[in-house]
């Protein structure tokens, strides 16, 4: 789902910035130009951001414990 209309930018690429190191809104400027237009995305990428940052992806081929 887009979340930033103004740079086209999806939960999916969020996501995958997390999983790469993004930790802050300045991370998901830098990286994906998050509310660098009108600024009405912050709010929701900083929740996928949390939410990835809170409940990591499994690395591929491992379990769950």
């Amino acid at each position: 789902m887009y979340i930033c209309l103004c740079n086209a930018v999806t939960d999916r690429q969020i996501m995958q910035a997390a999983e790469a190191g993004a930790r802050s809104r300045d991370d998901l400027a830098r990286q994906l130009g998050i509310g660098l237009g009108c600024g009405r995305c912050v709010s929701c990428a900083e929740a996928v951001l949390n939410e990835v940052i809170a409940d990591p992806p499994c690395p591929a081929g491992k379990l769950a414990a």
